[in-house]
């Protein structure tokens, strides 16, 4: 455990590292996919993003231009063009390629990239939260601070028959998560979804949804699913993690505590703390678990 305890507190030095020898020495491939622009994203989702900001937006109006999974409060909705989603790729693997250092999303996906790292926070998904996403999710998650996500953790994974097939059950450390299927031809590879995670029933019911290409799925960060093995091709996702301070400060998604906080860097994992000029940095990290 020890062991375990000392290599997460190196992950966020190594990150910071690994992002200052990419931003020096990478050279893109498709430099304008770093700068989030409206014409990368899907005409529905804009007019989404519209209704969302008008002054008569309500829950139920927006189930109107969303599907709606079960009971799980899971929705699909398009996301981006496919050509975006063409060039994107096409930098990934052309990141990919290089002999730039790479840290991977997470122990589950080996495969992959952290957005960040590739200096696309600030310009592309900070953005991509603030402006579009965040009047969505405030109103299908007004109870997990849909209307106050403050920070995120952005990383794009890749599922192939060589490499990561699949991904085992979990749930996300996020308050809210968009997950994005970028494409490349591939088939089945549904996800499914079981019970949230402090809600747990003795015969968890599964359900079963499809990725589409250029549309992403939006869902509770502590809704137990995970992805069935792909039969052939290759699927690339982006995966948002969403948090809002508000809520994790009061309980550690993870350890379901109260948080103990340590300083980090960036983002953290979207705790916050009030410095003495009670300006709230999500900069902190929760120590329990």
């Amino acid at each position: 455990i020890e062991a375990e305890v000392q290599r997460r507190k190196q992950l966020i030095h190594q990150s910071v590292e690994r992002k200052a020898i990419i931003s020096k020495c990478y050279k893109r491939k498709h430099p304008e996919v770093y700068i989030l622009q409206d014409s990368f994203l899907a005409p529905d989702f804009l007019e989404i993003v519209r209704y969302c900001t008008s002054s008569d937006a309500h829950p139920h109006g927006l189930l109107r231009y969303v599907e709606s999974f079960s009971d799980k409060r899971i929705y699909r909705l398009p996301v981006f063009t496919e050509e975006f989603c063409q060039a994107f790729m096409d930098e990934l693997e052309n990141f990919e390629q290089s002999d730039m250092p790479k840290g991977r999303p997470n122990t589950m996906n080996n495969y992959g990239v952290l957005l960040n790292e590739l200096g696309m926070d600030e310009t592309f998904i900070t953005p991509l939260r603030e402006k579009y996403l965040q009047p969505i999710t405030a109103l299908l998650y007004p109870d997990l601070g849909g209307d106050c996500l403050d920070s995120h953790k952005a990383f794009v994974v890749k599922y192939s028959l060589h490499e990561d097939l699949d991904l085992s059950s979990h749930y996300d450390n996020a308050e809210v998560t968009l997950n994005v299927s970028l494409g490349k031809d591939f088939t089945e590879g549904n996800l499914y979804f079981g019970d949230f995670s402090q809600d747990p029933t003795p015969m968890p019911k599964y359900i079963e949804i499809e990725h589409v290409g250029a549309r992403g799925l939006l869902h509770r960060g502590g809704q137990i699913h995970g992805a069935l093995p792909i039969a052939s091709g290759e699927r690339w996702n982006l995966i948002i993690w969403m948090r809002s301070s508000a809520i994790r400060n009061q309980l550690c998604p993870m350890c379901n505590k109260k948080p103990e906080l340590v300083e980090a860097e960036g983002f953290g994992d979207g705790f916050t703390e009030t410095l003495e000029d009670d300006a709230p940095e999500t900069v902190n990290l929760c120590s329990l678990w």
